[in-house]
């Protein structure tokens, strides 16, 4: 039996990625895994809508348009692709106004485990002000030294990030 379409939720995948030895800007491992996650709860729980939101800092495909490409999920899913978020707070005020335009009420945002604290804070911190309630999948992910000192610098402008990010919403 076939599992309906769940018209009022939605997942939302922020991007990652760096540059290649060739200089281009590609998605990278989390990225992927990340997806695949996606793609298993899209197969097993069908929701309306998919988000990938990522920017690229070089001439290319987005992060979000390279997930896109990627998709390896059910093809009778809508699929979005946010392409201007540079960082974890506009993956959030920008995918928002995506998800509201089309009623979308409960979200499972997918992000690897050093990233979710920070998923947590602009996403949990934000989107239930607008009546989408949020939920998490977390892919397992290594902590590198970078990873680590990325997130932790991160977390030092995150306040600030989230309260720009919400004055883009009301913006916008």
């Amino acid at each position: 039996m076939v599992a309906a379409v769940n018209d009022n939720w939605a997942i939302v995948v922020p991007g990652s990625g760096s540059h290649g030895r060739d200089g281009r800007y590609l998605i990278g491992d989390r990225a992927h895994g990340c997806l695949a996650a996606a793609a298993r709860l899209a197969d097993r729980h069908r929701p309306r809508l998919v988000v990938f939101t990522g920017w690229t800092p070089a001439p290319g495909p987005s992060e979000a348009e390279q997930m896109l490409s990627a998709w390896p999920g059910r093809d009778d899913v809508e699929l979005v692709a946010e392409p201007t978020a540079q960082i974890t707070a506009e993956n959030m005020s920008r995918s928002l106004p995506l998800l509201l335009d089309r009623g979308i009420r409960e979200v499972t945002v997918v992000c690897g485990a050093m990233h979710l604290p920070r998923v947590r804070y602009f996403f949990g911190g934000v989107y239930p002000h607008y009546g989408v309630r949020c939920r998490y999948h977390v892919i397992r992910q290594l902590p590198t030294p970078g990873t680590i000192a990325w997130e932790a610098a991160a977390l030092t402008v995150a306040r600030r990030q989230r309260r720009a990010a919400v004055v883009e919403l009301r913006t916008s």
